[in-house]
């Protein structure tokens, strides 16, 4: 496998699997593309040939020769068929003929996203000029910004005030708010809103359980058919809520987790069958008319998530600095009206310096926790309609008591 006949071999059939799918697609008769099965699979193997006998320099020239006759045939056909794609196609060949000679398994990698991409052309047309939208499609656009341009140039240091302050990380909670987004409404695009609500609110409680009940408060008062199922998906955002308090403790402080645990067991159990409850409600209820497709989530409340978040990050930090222990229960109750998760991690660590015991960390958890139910609760309310605030608040004060209970009477369980 390491002769050349392995390269040349790897070449022919990246050649022939992309001319295959040109072959089937180039017609019939005069007007038929210029390019098939057997300029493809020359077009591969005269890169390969040009990369084995001269390297990159005489695949340059190979390359300039081949683009001049693509383009002396282009102008022949063009009126006829005025797209690229075969062209580049053709250009791309003996460019992966030739990284077949060095990285055969790339190369053949490679061979095959192209083929597949050509052989995929309706569909995908059919998705960009059908299903998207205009507003998705800048929603898109934004999140690449946001995710390949923003957020590599951030810096990934403490910095500011009592170095509490990490741009590269708050930045990555403005990327995974907009994911998540785009999640539950791609979710409830294809889902609809009786099980795409409850499953995006079950992802969008892995970054912000407060902003998601926000976010289906606000979608009720829009659209009152959608009731049972944004209920279910803000009880699951709960759910989500005690599930990464788990994990993230596990990676924080494994100590703090043990003695957390069944209170975050019982916690889950309750929203999650209350959850349920609703999920149930709706699957025998009548399909509710679809809305039209909006945006794919909300930038600026992504941004106004993450200014909070760092201010309360601050917060937290100076209570710590200045009253040292004492200030412990009460800046992570303060953090915990933006982000439980944050107070947490800040008590974990306390616990994993030897500052704080595991037992003693319980207490300034389960606060930060109640104060984050009571920001939920607050959301529910001012965003949403009563008969929400009154579906919804049951279920997040009966996790929590049921959290508080656990923790009072079970002992760790390792």
């Amino acid at each position: 496998m390491t002769t050349p006949w392995y390269g040349f071999g790897v070449a022919l059939g990246i050649g022939l699997l992309v001319g295959l799918e040109r072959e089937r697609s180039k017609g019939e008769g005069p007007t038929r593309r210029p390019a098939g099965i057997r300029t493809f699979g020359l077009a591969s193997l005269f890169g390969a040939l040009a990369m084995q006998q001269g390297g990159t320099m005489l695949l340059a020239v190979a390359m300039a020769a081949l683009t001049a006759l693509t383009a002396l045939s282009y102008l022949r056909s063009h009126a006829a068929d005025p797209g690229l794609t075969t062209e580049v196609g053709l250009l791309l060949a003996p460019l992966l003929g030739g990284l077949a000679m060095a990285d055969p398994t790339l190369a053949a990698g490679l061979g095959a996203a192209v083929a597949v991409v050509l052989a995929a052309k309706a569909p995908l047309h059919g998705f960009v000029k059908g299903a998207l939208t205009d507003a998705e499609i800048k929603d898109g656009l934004t999140f690449a910004l946001a995710t390949l341009v923003v957020w590599p140039l951030l810096p990934d240091a403490a910095l500011g005030p009592f170095n509490a302050i990490n741009p590269h990380k708050v930045w990555l909670l403005v990327i995974l708010v907009l994911a998540i987004g785009a999640c539950g409404h791609a979710a409830t695009r294809l889902l609809g809103s009786r099980f795409g609500l409850p499953l995006a609110g079950l992802a969008a409680g892995f970054v912000s359980s407060t902003a998601t009940i926000g976010s289906m408060a606000g979608r009720v008062a829009k659209q009152p058919g959608s009731m049972g199922p944004a209920v279910a998906g803000a009880a699951l955002s709960t759910v989500a809520t005690f599930a990464q308090m788990a994990i993230l403790l596990l990676t924080t402080n494994p100590a703090t987790l043990r003695v957390m645990v069944p209170a975050l067991v019982a916690g889950a159990v309750v929203a999650g069958a209350y959850a349920l409850a609703f999920v149930l409600r709706g699957a025998s209820a009548p399909t509710a008319p679809q809305p039209a497709p909006g945006r794919a989530f909300n930038p600026a409340a992504a941004l106004g998530l993450a200014a909070i978040m760092t201010a309360m990050l601050v917060l937290s930090a100076a209570m710590q600095a200045w009253f040292g222990q004492a200030g412990v229960l009460v800046g992570a109750t303060l953090a915990g009206t933006v982000d439980t998760h944050a107070a947490a991690i800040s008590v974990a660590s306390l616990v994993a310096a030897g500052d704080l015991s595991a037992e003693a960390a319980v207490t300034p958890i389960l606060a930060a926790m109640t104060t984050n139910a009571l920001a939920k609760i607050a959301m529910a309310i001012s965003l949403g309609t009563t008969g929400f605030a009154l579906r919804i608040v049951p279920g997040i004060a009966l996790s929590m008591a049921a959290a508080w209970l656990v923790a009072m009477v079970v002992p760790p369980v390792w």
